[in-house]
């Protein structure tokens, strides 16, 4: 696994020793310190670093392009540039002509305890933060947090994903091309550099990745007392109500699962229909699926599984679960066999799936979808419930209360209704896990908020002060005076 040379981008760290200081400690030093002496940044210097942001992503596009499709081996450029470009520059378009109203103080409500002072909350920057970000996305999941923290006022430490080295490099180049690195700058690496990354006291960390690793990550910044944002994943269900047109859920269910070969925290990870309907859904999803793709071998439509290990580990998902009685549909419409080393596993459907299999307890990250049926809908509300809260729920409904009823019973994440991962798009909705599916949530204003301190201040009158009152020698009188008060408060 490549990583950038230190001597091309002087900022990036691309060798870590396990004995003695954190090597990356000097970089955050250096961060802290301009930090603090260039004070909190007003609205203007926010907007101009956003606007260097969008202009080197856009300079770079084609290298970020060539750079993804070399680590993933194939990979869609159309989709590519979505995800990873235009993503981006849309969300710094909708946050930079917002600062200003977002930075404005927020007066609040009077107190009777405090009067006649006012209050008001005041938005600050934490400092430095760490962004560690996840390869299914390598460039977005970088820019994304980024753009959040800059908006904020923060410094940043960047740490790409080992597993998509090239982008990696690309990032830190663009990154050291576009700022001073006591503002933004960027760690390579692999594994050695990552738990290096993870230990350092940062103002705030932003992890995404797996459950797993976002637990070791957690249990670093803890020994820091840094508080964390989790950005993780899970087995996001879709239910699929009595009357819905099988053949319109399939038509977005196939967003989830295609996009980046169905390798996104958001994907539609099993499939929930009325009893009796799974063969339905498998012949709408197949004819669907056959005709957006004709042809899986060169096609440069469809994206390859990031690597042999994690290709080795779906495989192994439907192995397991043929082997404990599901049936495999998968569909290949020109029945092409795939290539030695060629990353690609056709879209996949598993029928008769039981609870106890791999796929079901396991989120899947690739083009395989289990379908399951219920008998009621309080049956599948249930079921949903029972398991580890996911990052995503989808439900499809044209009956808006029954649907809303859904979306209220059950706890994820985020949610869409008759739609899927698109409300990750969605730059006025929190983005964001709960439970083991991830901690805090972020994407416009949210993400202002989650890397802001939320500063309460209380202004008081110089005339008066109800601590001139809370003096002893207290009145015997006193105790009884809020004993009558506390019996007024708990009036109902």
């Amino acid at each position: 696994m490549s990583t950038a040379p230190s001597h091309v981008y002087p900022q990036a760290v691309t060798s870590i020793t396990k004995e003695g200081a954190n090597p990356l400690q000097p970089l955050l030093d250096a961060q802290r310190q301009a930090f603090l002496q260039q004070g909190i940044s007003d609205w203007r210097t926010r907007v101009a670093n956003l606007d260097k942001l969008a202009k080197a992503i856009y300079d770079h596009q084609d290298q970020i392009i060539k750079a993804v499709m070399a680590d993933f081996g194939q990979r869609s450029p159309h989709e590519t540039a979505l995800t990873e470009v235009l993503s981006g520059l849309m969300e710094i378009r909708g946050t930079r002509n917002k600062i200003k109203k977002w930075m404005k103080p927020k007066k609040v409500p009077a107190s009777l305890q405090a009067l006649p002072a006012t209050g008001y909350v005041l938005y600050q920057p934490k400092g430095v933060l760490g962004i560690m970000g996840a390869w299914n996305y390598p460039a977005f999941l970088m820019f994304s947090p980024l753009i959040g923290a800059l908006a904020a006022g923060n410094h940043a430490m960047l740490k790409p994903p080992d597993a998509t080295p090239r982008t990696g490099e690309v990032i830190a180049e663009l990154i050291a091309k576009t700022f001073d690195p006591t503002l933004v700058t960027v760690v390579t690496g692999g594994v050695q550099e990552a738990i290096a990354f993870s230990e350092l006291p940062f103002d705030h960390l932003l992890y995404t990745g797996n459950t797993s690793i976002g637990r070791q990550v957690m249990m670093a910044a803890a020994r820091n007392l840094t508080p964390v944002t989790l950005e993780m994943g899970g087995k996001s269900p879709v239910i699929i109500s009595e009357g819905y047109p099988m053949e319109k859920a399939v038509q977005r269910i196939m967003l989830g699962k295609t996009v980046n070969a169905g390798q996104t925290c958001i994907a539609p990870d099993y499939v929930m229909v009325p009893s009796g309907q799974e063969e339905s859904f498998v012949a709408a999803y197949t004819k669907a699926i056959s005709r957006r793709y004709p042809s899986l071998v060169g096609n440069p439509d469809i994206t390859w599984i990031i690597n042999d290990r994690h290709f080795k580990r779906i495989q192994g998902l439907m192995e397991d679960a043929v082997q404990k009685g599901a049936r495999m549909v998968t569909i290949n419409p020109r029945n092409e066999p795939i290539p030695q080393g060629v990353r690609l596993i056709p879209p996949t459907l598993l029928t008769g799936v039981t609870p106890e299999m791999a796929v079901m307890q396991e989120e899947i990250f690739g083009p395989v979808l289990p379908v399951m049926s219920y008998r009621t809908l309080d049956e599948a509300i249930a079921f949903v419930q029972a398991r580890p809260r996911p990052l995503a729920l989808y439900c499809f409904d044209e009956d808006n209360s029954r649907a809303m009823r859904i979306i209220a019973q059950t706890i994820s994440g985020g949610a869409a209704v008759n739609d899927t991962m698109l409300h990750a798009a969605h730059p006025n909705l929190p983005f964001g896990g709960i439970g083991p599916s991830g901690l805090g949530a972020y994407h416009g204003f949210d993400g202002f908020m989650e890397f802001s301190h939320k500063k309460g201040v209380l202004v008081q009158r110089s005339w008066f002060s109800p601590a001139m009152l809370i003096k002893g020698p207290y009145n015997p009188k006193a105790l009884g005076w809020m004993q009558r008060a506390a019996k007024w408060l708990v009036r109902q």
